[in-house]
């Protein structure tokens, strides 16, 4: 442990002495504050650092949020293949794109949650059944109604309301029952 922050401490010092820590990245994360924190990290506590992202139209975020126009901004500002861009319109696209991505996952998230509420409270009634159940008071009373409710839906879907004789599925109602 101590061998650790002996060469954690003489890091440190070697990345002051060079200016402080240069962190590169080759992407933009879908979220920015993931991007946040990878650019805190070259600057931490106060100490001198820098940070710089070399991205790609083919990375994921690029391609699937404004890759195409993105080209047309290249192509308005003649940019060539394989040169650097750097101006701000590219910024302000990768950041809108970055806000759309995080909109649509948190959009996914809240509907994730609504279907986990749903399940949350077929649980607790499967747990309150049960509960009732190995207390075993007024066991064959549950299953009656449990027996009950079970013929009235399969009598329901082979005998419909206010159908003739000639409508029923007798084979049906036979066989399920």
């Amino acid at each position: 442990e101590k061998a650790i922050r002996d060469d954690v401490a003489r890091l440190k010092e070697k990345a002051l002495a060079a200016g402080g820590l240069y962190v590169l990245a080759t992407e933009r994360h879908e979220s920015r504050r993931i991007d946040n924190q990878l650019r805190g990290r070259s600057g931490r506590q106060g100490d001198p650092g820098r940070s710089k992202f070399f991205l790609s139209l083919q990375d994921d975020l690029m391609r699937i949020f404004g890759s195409e126009r993105m080209d047309g901004m290249l192509q308005k500002l003649g940019l060539k293949e394989d040169e650097a861009i750097i101006h701000p319109w590219i910024n302000k696209a990768l950041e809108k794109a970055q806000k759309k991505v995080e909109a649509r996952n948190f959009d996914i998230r809240k509907n994730l949650l609504k279907y986990d509420d749903v399940s949350n409270d077929q649980r607790k009634v499967v747990f309150e059944q049960r509960i009732e159940l190995m207390d075993g008071e007024g066991l064959s009373e549950t299953v009656a109604e449990m027996r009950d409710g079970v013929i009235e839906e399969i009598v329901a879907k082979n005998i419909p309301e206010n159908a003739y004789a000639e409508q029923w599925n007798v084979a049906g109602l036979k066989a399920e029952v």
